[in-house]
């Protein structure tokens, strides 16, 4: 599995979006031939990829929004992120 830092800074792939599924009722990732939906962790999570903020600078708003410890936002959120990215539906910048 992809090892993700604190000072990764990622982003979605060309051709891979974050979208409301309306008839589904919730969150997908969009990317070419696939769809991934996302339950409203996920879709929390990977709301906060812009390509331009660190990961360590996510973890940290994630903390901030949710008083929860730094340390288990740190260690779900970089596993999601590499299993992302393993899925080719997330990308280190």
């Amino acid at each position: 599995m992809t090892a993700i830092q604190e000072s990764d800074i990622v982003r979605l792939p060309r051709g891979v979006r974050l979208r409301e599924d309306k008839q589904r009722g919730g969150w997908v990732l969009l990317a070419p031939e696939r769809v991934f939906q996302l339950d409203g962790i996920a879709q929390t999570v990977v709301s906060q990829v812009d390509g331009e903020r660190s990961v360590g600078a996510i973890i940290d708003q994630l903390c901030e929004t949710y008083q929860a410890p730094r340390e288990r936002i740190a260690q779900d959120v970089t596993a999601m992120f590499a299993g992302l990215v393993e899925k080719r539906v997330l990308e280190v910048a």
